[in-house]
């Protein structure tokens, strides 16, 4: 199960790199922030259409999103920053570059969030050898600038 996961997870981040690259192309031909606009808005109809297939939103409850902390929210607008930021930066960077610069702020982030179990995640202690990976991740960043 975990093997499919991890091949899930990379299989996402394939996809994230290619959304990127066609965000940007789409930000090229009608405005960073248009795209942005219109992305997540054909994002918002294929979820959307998606609720509406059988067995798809049984195992939620879109109701329940009054009794969600307020800041479970800020997702969307979080969403909003970070297409805006590849749309804007890919372009300029180039892929690898902006993307490799999106992976280590994430995995930085996402060391905090584990650390102090953010949001009622499980608590995953930070270690030297994790922040030496994070540090070999920037480094292999360094290099690809080059």
């Amino acid at each position: 199960m975990r093997l499919l996961l991890l091949f899930l997870a990379g299989a996402a981040g394939v996809a994230m790199a290619l959304q990127g690259t066609l965000n940007s192309a789409l930000g090229k031909g009608i405005g960073v922030l248009q795209a942005t606009f219109v992305v997540h808005l054909i994002g918002a109809a294929a979820a959307g259409l998606l609720l509406l297939m059988p067995g798809m939103s049984r195992s939620g409850n879109i109701a329940k999103i009054f009794q969600v902390p307020w800041y479970y929210l800020l997702g969307g607008i979080i969403g909003v920053f970070i297409l805006y930021g590849v749309v804007a930066s890919l372009p300029r960077l180039g892929a690898a570059v902006a993307t490799t610069a999106i992976i280590v702020g994430q995995v930085g982030m996402a060391m905090v969030i584990d650390h102090f179990g953010f949001f009622g995640l499980t608590r995953v202690s930070f270690t030297w050898v994790k922040l030496i990976g994070l540090a070999l991740l920037a480094t292999g960043a360094g290099l690809i600038l080059r």
